[in-house]
């Protein structure tokens, strides 16, 4: 097989065999976990190694060639309008516990289907009824079309605001619905969406780049783009291998791109209660100061925030009430989040142990573990948001005094 080795082919073939490879292993890794998860992500990666393919060959020299230039110019490597759907879809198999494709969700999939179609289309009229370059009469790859790269550009934005549009969703509901919302935010998503922000802004980048120094634009000069292209891409395939990524909290999709309650395996007959409204809703609560008070009163009298899984499912439980109205009672009643509220009662714990001197037969970790708080990071960050400093400043205040 034609394949010249150099500087430039050299070092895309390096990336691109990476970003195979790991296609490939996190394809396993999803077999063997049952995580479907991983499916879209390989999938997208294998897509990402695919779209550097007709740069790292034709440095190879297969323009160069007829017979290998027909197989660049016929075969739709670069599937910029798929990359987008399985980055969206990636994000709701993430954190949707029972994720699964519907019906209405392959129209996402119509355009490169059309794509890759219509590449068909095209191979089998030169071949076979022109028997000639007809639609390729001009020597350019059709993937390089300006319409087919901002088309791609587009679609992906359109995909990366959904996928974030989701991951807020997310992020507002675990903040409603559990007191660890912060170990389970997610620190992944974060990370892979951003990357994929920087692959789609890389071409206006190397554009922008290319007003000042036009040597950027050229042949040779667009391999830059390439290589940092690839090697984000394969930071990410990297990382999302070599990383555990878990959905510990069952949230499901209520169909239409929302999230329902997480569902407590011991409690069953709360998987249909009604979704909870926006905490910013004006209409205040009949009886409210009687739930507040019998809210303060469990988690005085029992200290049921020391639970470091407490959801507001199981918290409602012990109150025997719906959690919609908890939920609300919290909003509008504290001016809290569940998530805030309960850590606001642990950090008042903490407060109080320090303020008995019991640092001195514990460390401050170990009575913030005490307290309810299942990792450093979330304590120190929930300590100073409602205490006003840091645990360290605290204790020196005490010490003061």
């Amino acid at each position: 097989m034609l394949f010249e080795f150099n500087f430039y082919s050299s070092l895309l073939l390096i990336t691109f065999s990476q970003g195979i490879l790991y296609s490939f292993l996190l394809a396993k890794k999803g077999v063997n976990q049952k995580d479907k998860s991983n499916y879209w992500l390989s999938a997208f990666i294998f897509c990402c190694s695919l779209y550097i393919a007709p740069w790292m060959l034709g440095f190879a020299g297969w323009y160069d060639s007829e017979y290998y230039r027909d197989i660049l110019f016929y075969i739709p490597f670069q599937q910029l309008f798929l990359l987008g759907p399985l980055i969206y879809f990636y994000t709701q198999s993430l954190l949707y516990s029972e994720f699964r494709l519907l019906r209405k969700d392959f129209r996402h999939f119509l355009i490169p289907f059309i794509y890759i179609l219509s590449s068909v289309g095209i191979w089998f009229y030169d071949h076979f009824i022109y028997n000639g370059y007809y639609f390729y009469a001009d020597g350019s790859d059709k993937d390089f079309d300006d319409w087919y790269q901002y088309g791609g550009f587009l679609s992906m934005a359109f995909y990366l605001i959904q996928s974030l549009r989701i991951y807020n969703r997310y992020r507002n509901k675990i903040f409603q619905e559990t007191s660890y919302a912060e170990v389970i935010l997610f620190k992944w998503i974060k990370i892979y969406l951003f990357s994929f922000l920087i692959l789609m802004l890389l071409p206006v980048l190397f554009r922008l780049i290319a007003y000042k120094y036009s040597a950027i634009s050229t042949y040779e000069g667009s391999w830059w783009y390439f290589l940092l292209y690839s090697v984000i891409m394969c930071y990410v395939a990297i990382t999302a291998y070599t990383n555990t990524v878990t959905q510990n909290l069952k949230l499901k999709s209520s169909g239409d791109g929302d999230f329902l309650h997480p569902v407590d395996e011991l409690t069953p007959d709360y998987t249909s209660i009604v979704e909870v409204q926006e905490y910013t809703e004006t209409t205040l609560l009949p009886e409210l100061d009687f739930w507040k008070q019998k809210i303060i009163s469990i988690l005085t009298d029992e200290s049921i925030f020391r639970n470091p899984e407490l959801t507001l499912v199981n918290f409602s439980e012990k109150l025997q009430a719906n959690t919609s109205l908890i939920s609300k009672v919290i909003n509008q009643g504290f001016g809290l989040n569940f998530n805030d509220f309960i850590n606001k009662y642990r950090v008042d714990a903490v407060c109080d142990c320090l303020d008995k001197d019991m640092q001195q037969h514990m460390t401050i970790l170990g009575i913030a573990l005490e307290c309810g708080f299942n990792s450093k990071a979330t304590f120190n960050r929930a300590f100073k948001k409602h205490v006003g400093k840091t645990p360290r400043e605290y204790m020196t205040e005490i010490n003061r005094n």
